[in-house]
């Protein structure tokens, strides 16, 4: 499967066997934080940091698979200019209204009785739409996951424009609640990857993803999930009774080590002290942005990609850990040297 998904071009990367995340990084990377970019395991010809160290590179292919042959198979979204709506049907509580389909206000006359799932709130977002409901087209790759969810794949057909991932728990970027996004900056478990729950199973004859459709490109585009020319200036927070203009650069500088510590965990299902991790990135991110030198909203956006990068299993519990996090961190307002 690995050797075909990159014929087609698609970048891929082991997944740890009988799971769904990224097989571990090699020692050096786990004792060490650094960036993906700077990773020497990449030009050693090994896998590491996930989707960054995506390839379709046959040779290397043969070699990583060869080396492992039970990995599963992760395909990296961004570079292959891939968008996998990722539908979930875990039994979760189901939010206010207003959180349902962010944007869009559902009437208290519409009755949301039996709505469950993301099965559910996709369908509501294409009958608002009046569009079909992806989880039924026959057109493109469907692919039935172990826990009873859904895959819908899609080429971005607009490489002018690129599309973030996102968790559809979020309450800033998402597309509709339990319908995650999987584009740029992440990664999809590719089809007859085996977990003990079981096969990740393509649905119908149809094995090639068909081009977005226009409805889903103007909703991610709606959403936040289009990427911007330019960044939206955000308002800057008084602090002190005065205003001060932020280097935000600086602060996203600072905090970006700490997301990555967050993603690193990804490479192992335990041991890797996620929670510490996730907690001090977040009342880190909630002393800057008391401090004025973030905006709340989008730093709890990247903490929670983070942490579902991470830990893709238990989203209810990170937000958990992030809202009870930059909730402490806001009491004490952080001003890093060169920022004050």
């Amino acid at each position: 499967m690995a050797r075909w998904l990159a014929g087609r071009q698609w970048p891929v990367h082991p997944l740890a066997p009988g799971r769904k995340t990224p097989a571990a990084n090699c020692e050096q990377c786990r004792v060490r934080s650094h960036e993906p970019s700077r990773c020497p395991c990449h030009a050693q010809g090994r896998w590491c940091h996930g989707f960054h160290s995506a390839t379709t590179d046959l040779a290397l292919i043969d070699a990583w698979w060869s080396r492992e042959p039970r990995a599963g198979v992760g395909v990296s979204c961004g570079p292959a200019h891939l968008v996998v709506l990722d539908v979930d049907a875990h039994a979760a509580q189901v939010p206010d209204r207003d959180r349902l389909l962010p944007g869009i206000r559902i009437p208290e006359q519409v009755d949301l009785a039996g709505l469950a799932s993301g099965f559910d709130t996709l369908a509501l977002l294409a009958a608002y739409r009046q569009q079909p409901n992806p989880a039924e087209d026959e057109n493109t790759l469907r692919v039935r996951t172990p826990s009873g969810g859904l895959h819908i794949w899609y080429v971005n057909s607009r490489p002018a424009v690129r599309y973030r991932s996102s968790t559809g728990s979020s309450p800033r970027t998402a597309l509709a609640w339990q319908v995650d996004v999987r584009a740029h900056g992440g990664y999809i478990v590719a089809p007859t990857t085996r977990i003990p729950a079981g096969v990740y199973t393509p649905l119908g004859a149809v094995r090639d993803p068909a081009p977005l459709p226009e409805w889903l490109a103007a909703e991610l585009t709606r959403t936040g999930h289009a990427a911007q020319a330019s960044p939206v200036p955000v308002p800057v927070p008084r602090s002190r009774g005065r205003a001060r203009v932020r280097r935000a650069g600086g602060a996203q500088a600072f905090l970006q080590p700490l997301l990555e510590t967050v993603r690193e965990c990804a490479a192992h299902a335990e041991g890797t002290g996620f929670t510490e991790k996730l907690n001090r990135a977040a009342f880190t991110a909630g002393g800057l942005a008391a401090a004025g030198h973030l905006n709340q909203a989008e730093a709890r956006q990247e903490l929670a990609e983070a942490a579902h990068y991470a830990r893709p299993h238990q989203n209810r519990r990170n937000e958990t850990i992030i809202d009870a996090a930059l909730s402490a961190g806001a009491s004490r307002p952080f001003h890093p040297k060169g920022l004050a």
